[in-house]
């Protein structure tokens, strides 16, 4: 992590239309009671878009700009907020300002679906990184050379990013953590309620149950393979034998904590992936199907209309 300068750290926020508040919000207010704990104001941060003017979260408020992209001063670390929309006015200019901040050294981040924008940019090649769960798929398909992990946030040299949410949250302490140790960052947590700390090691929601925590160790992890593979599935007896048990053991183990078999469960990581796919890239439908597993259009298209009550193609003429 660069090391800040005596007067402070200096943050600042590219945001495009549409970007999440919640997620820019949760970023800015730890750093704020950071200031706070620490009884001066060591963390100051800017906003940023690409042409000055103010621009509108997906709740609806404008948000007052300071800086053009190619106005901005020098900074610690500039993040990206984007969230539902890849396409945005001014997105030629974001992409070269980025271009331009990264050749010059400088570190950069990303909340929620800013990865997409750093990875067009180029600004993610050979760095490991993170992006919102519902983004993910189209990520990886679109960037197939970049390690995309799904964990809750990823500082991989000088490249921070996060799914967004209260995944800001557990980023800005890490940040803050760094800066001044535990014990401010345990503070800070602590004036938000926020409970436990997230590592970078902590993964996202994995699959439908979005919460899997005070589940079976074991059952998170076969859960966590079978999110790892959904082009190629694994068979009942590979994750069996990778979580050191038996084919039936696994079968009592997800009736007993998800009320539903292996299989089943497995067929609905792939089918929202499947839908991910759809509503995030333009991917024929047949190489949707490819891609999470079935190797018969007909059976896709069964199986989809099956889990949600419409087929394929009726779900790629949905504008989200």
């Amino acid at each position: 992590m660069p090391e800040p300068s005596a007067s402070g750290r200096q943050l600042a926020f590219l945001l495009v239309d549409k970007f999440p508040m919640f997620s820019l919000v949760a970023a800015i207010d730890t750093l704020r009671s950071a200031n706070r704990m620490l009884g001066r104001d060591f963390y100051s941060w800017k906003t940023v878009s690409a042409d000055g003017e103010a621009v509108v979260a997906s709740n609806g408020l404008p948000l007052k700009i300071d800086y053009t992209i190619s106005d901005l001063p020098p900074v610690d670390i500039l993040f990206v907020c984007a969230g539902l929309s890849f396409e945005f006015a001014g997105k030629s200019r974001v992409l070269s300002g980025l271009r331009s901040i990264g050749r010059r050294g400088a570190a950069l981040g990303a909340l929620s679906a800013g990865s997409y924008t750093l990875a067009e940019a180029g600004q993610l090649d050979g760095h490991r990184c993170t992006i919102h769960w519902e983004n993910r798929a189209g990520f990886r398909e679109r960037f197939p050379d970049i390690d995309c992990t799904g964990n809750v946030f990823e500082i991989d040299r000088k490249r921070y990013t996060c799914a967004g949410g209260t995944t800001s949250i557990d980023l800005f302490l890490e940040i803050v953590r760094a800066d001044f140790g535990a014990g401010i960052a345990n503070e800070v947590a602590n004036q938000f309620q926020h409970e436990r700390i997230r590592s970078a090691g902590d993964r996202q929601r994995v699959g439908p149950e979005r919460d899997l925590t005070g589940k079976s160790d074991k059952l998170r992890k076969i859960v966590e393979r079978m999110a790892d593979n959904l082009d190629e599935p694994l068979s009942a007896v590979d994750l069996a034998k990778a979580a050191g048990l038996s084919v039936r053991q696994v079968e009592r183990l997800f009736l007993r904590h998800l009320n539903m078999t292996p299989g089943r469960y497995y067929m609905r990581l792939r089918l929202e992936r499947a839908r991910e796919l759809l509503r995030q890239t333009n991917m024929p439908i047949l190489d949707v199907a490819i891609a999470t597993g079935f190797t018969s259009h007909s059976y896709f298209a069964q199986s989809y209309r099956l889990q949600f009550g419409r087929p394929p193609s009726e779900e790629r003429r949905t504008t989200y």
